[in-house]
């Protein structure tokens, strides 16, 4: 069986550090404060991630990873120019696409919107009468009582959200392809590099409730940050990326900190950077009690309901 990365090797590779003999790099792990050494080889791996039998060719990711993977540093060398080509936006829309449907992280979240919706529908076949109300074990309490009180628990596959987010990669690519980017060259990477993480995926909310910008970490002196445009919805099939635009910044290194907030909040459990400053590990303490979760609101309808679902940054500590 293989042992496939969630997160590409070559991005892992960028964070290697120098005191490593530039084979390595620096892991911290947000459960307990630990930092340690660690190569792409050894972390962001799952036997058979790739691997998912609710599709007809279970592996149908590699073909895709193969247009993105082997040419990521050329990407980012021409993307910190200002001026990506369309092949360079493939590469890195597929990058943050494939961490975004694929990694443990993302599993996790897209199950959220699945779980309320079966709870939903039984709801709505509950007040049909169409379940039965529980044996007088349990009380004999009805499913929306079980589901209200927290006795019944969904459970949802994951690997069945990783499934719907590997057949819409595509889609996912090119709506992000035809979306305004900031490419945010760190000019004081030397003291104050991106870090990344297990999710190597950052939210940032926007103006409109609607938007959540995605910030995405590409290397120590550069970072992405994709501003989804709803127009863009309308392009998912459009791979030439004819309504992309971008601008170059070069964040303050105030910015650059809040940039690693939010990097290290959203990482799932690990995050990773090149340097081992002594203002680090305690910035990253600091912010190790957070991840994201899912949100869905449930509105009554007169037919039943109506679910809006949206992911935020969430203290870990709320569910303890």
């Amino acid at each position: 069986m293989p042992l496939d990365h969630y997160v590409s090797q070559v991005h892992l590779r960028q964070f290697y550090s120098p005191a490593l003999d530039g084979k390595q790099m620096h892991g911290f792990r947000k459960r307990d404060g630990l930092v340690f050494p660690c190569s792409s080889k050894d972390v962001c791996r799952v036997q058979d991630g790739s691997t998912n039998e609710y599709l007809l060719n279970d592996r149908a990711i590699e073909a895709f990873l193969k247009t993105v993977e082997p040419n990521y540093n050329a990407a980012i060398a021409e993307l910190r120019t200002g001026r990506p080509s369309r092949d360079t936006v493939h590469v890195i829309a597929g990058f943050a696409a494939y961490v975004t449907s694929c990694s443990p992280a993302a599993m996790r979240l897209h199950a959220g919107p699945l779980r309320s919706t079966v709870e939903a529908t039984g709801k709505i076949l509950d007040a049909s009468g169409e379940i039965p109300r529980a044996p007088e074990a349990l009380g004999g309490k009805s499913y929306t009582e079980l589901i209200e009180s927290g006795i019944l628990k969904t459970t949802i596959d994951e690997k069945y959200p990783q499934a719907l987010g590997i057949n819409g990669i595509m889609e996912r690519v090119n709506i992000w392809g035809n979306s305004a980017w900031d490419i945010l060259v760190n000019e004081h990477a030397k003291d104050s590099p991106f870090f990344t993480s297990d999710f190597a995926n950052g939210i940032e909310l926007s103006d409109d409730p609607r938007i959540i910008n995605r910030l995405v970490p590409l290397a120590p002196d550069l970072a992405l940050r994709i501003r989804p445009d709803l127009d863009a919805r309308d392009l998912r099939m459009d791979a030439t990326f004819k309504a992309f635009r971008c601008r170059l910044q070069t964040p303050s290194g105030s910015e650059v900190r809040a940039m690693n907030q939010v990097i290290a909040r959203c990482g799932e459990e690990l995050v990773f950077f090149r340097d081992r400053y002594d203002w680090v590990e305690p910035f990253l303490n600091k912010h190790r009690f957070f991840r994201v979760e899912p949100v869905t609101t449930e509105i009554k309808t007169p037919t039943g309901y109506a679910l809006i679902s949206t992911i935020r940054v969430k203290s870990t500590r709320d569910s303890h």
